[in-house]
């Protein structure tokens, strides 16, 4: 890919600022600079990556994980841009040789090259994300598959960088984020190649985008129940605001949008070509509702004792101990045209319309008969709202206003093509609404 840095130039530096005295971990937690001993520290915000409900396939370990907490570091590792040298192109790797200076170098040509070098910013704290496992990227993110799950293992192709990008967060209230394309490698360099998209901006700096992009949605009235999406952009390197590109990669950028900004609000999307990040705010998090509340509610269902209106059995949503495994003998099921909730029966079954079709003996519609699943991600839940919809056609249950602003979000997919997904586990939503309200029915007694 083209925003790669040099492969043989020295050992990390990068991680001796962003993670002192702990080599290999990932310290976002740690207490800022005035905090006293026991006293909580000062969060940023938190990064979800949608598809996991809560936790990887695999287990949340270290860096690589589903969810992750920014939060001022002991000493600001922030940089700035600072000067900017115009040297002959093969000139460039004895330039970028001081591994201990950020810098940016866009080639222009074979023999011309322009080097942005950046100097260190006591007011911010710098946060990197990538696919790459190296000690300077704090948050780990592989490709993530419809349906949930990670794309992993040495042969699985990855569209995500290595160094996809970086947030930088001002260690002063009100603590704005602001996001870039694109993170320093070991040797703290990113380096945007011949073929890469890059110009002089009107003021005679330079600025350029990433192979496959860094796109950012901020929500329409912020993430609360009256949000609606809002409008796919582009981010540059430099954190300039441009419309799509006609695809993905291609060389030619969209149009500066003056009016936006980098700055990350409640809500916001983040897409990597490959993973889609949602950011949330400590203010907004106050208002999603707790595990607690989410076992609360799921007790609650289940003290009402819905029954199957067939075979009168009685229904109630396992446990979150458990995980998703083989469904439970007392797990709900929906048909998700229509939303009438039974117990486990094998009759129905329209194989001439597919393995999963099976018609609702209630009402006669034919759709996929699936199980329900409870959303165990509270942070994107857009309220506490109890759970009464479901996406179709995975199952998976939330509140209705939830279920209605994710049917009608639009996620990338591809080079340029956009999907509705289940942000739980990913999958592409289908039929009309791509949500469906549940119809229970109560016990006889």
């Amino acid at each position: 890919m083209v925003l790669e840095g040099n492969p043989e130039v020295g050992a990390p530096r990068t991680s001796d600022l962003q993670h002192p005295g702990n080599k290999g971990s990932c310290v976002l937690s740690s207490p800022g600079e005035d905090a006293q001993p026991g006293e909580e520290p000062i969060k940023y915000g938190e990064l979800i990556v949608l598809g996991y409900n809560g936790c990887l396939a695999s287990g949340d370990k270290g860096r690589r994980r589903s969810r992750l907490a920014l939060s001022r570091r002991p000493h600001a590792n922030g940089v700035r841009p600072d000067v900017m040298h115009h040297i002959s192109t093969p000139l460039v790797s004895k330039a970028l040789s001081n591994r201990g200076q950020h810098s940016i170098s866009y080639t222009l040509s074979r023999s011309h090259s322009v080097i942005v070098e950046y100097t260190h910013d006591s007011d911010t704290d710098m946060f990197q994300i990538g696919r790459s496992t190296e000690n300077m990227i704090d948050f780990v993110v592989t490709d993530t598959s419809p349906g949930g799950g990670a794309t992993e293992g040495p042969s699985a192709q990855s569209t995500i960088s290595r160094y996809a990008c970086r947030i930088l967060c001002d260690r002063r209230p009100p603590y704005t984020a602001r996001i870039y394309a694109a993170g320093f490698d070991a040797s703290s360099n990113i380096f945007l190649g011949e073929r890469a998209a890059k110009w002089r901006t009107p003021d005679g700096l330079m600025d350029g985008l990433t192979t496959n992009g860094v796109l950012v949605m901020h929500p329409a009235g912020g993430f609360s129940e009256d949000s609606a999406p809002g409008v796919w952009r582009e981010i540059s390197v430099c954190g300039n605001v441009y419309t799509l590109r006609d695809s993905r990669s291609a060389q030619q950028r969209g149009k500066l949008v003056e009016n936006e900004s980098n700055v990350l609000q409640d809500g916001s999307l983040i897409d990597l070509c490959g993973a889609t990040l949602l950011w949330r705010t400590p203010a907004g998090l106050l208002r999603a509702p707790t595990l607690k509340q989410l076992e609360a509610q799921r007790q609650e269902a289940n003290a009402a004792r819905p029954q199957c209106p067939v075979g009168l059995s009685t229904l109630a949503f396992p446990s979150p101990a458990r995980g998703r495994t083989a469904p439970d003998k007392q797990q709900p099921w929906v048909y998700v045209r229509c939303g009438h909730v039974h117990g486990y029966h094998g009759w129905g079954c329209r194989r001439e319309r597919g393995p999963q079709e099976r018609e609702c003996p209630l009402c006669r519609l034919v759709g996929p008969y699936v199980p329900l699943w409870l959303g165990q991600e509270a942070g994107l839940c857009l309220d506490p709202g109890p759970p009464s919809h479901a996406f179709a056609p995975c199952g998976h249950v939330c509140s209705e206003k939830t279920a209605r602003y994710w049917a009608q979000t639009p996620l990338p997919h591809g080079t340029h093509a956009f999907h509705a997904a289940c942000p739980f586990c990913g999958a592409w939503l289908t039929g009309e609404h791509g949500c469906v309200r549940l119809i229970f029915q109560g016990p006889l007694d």
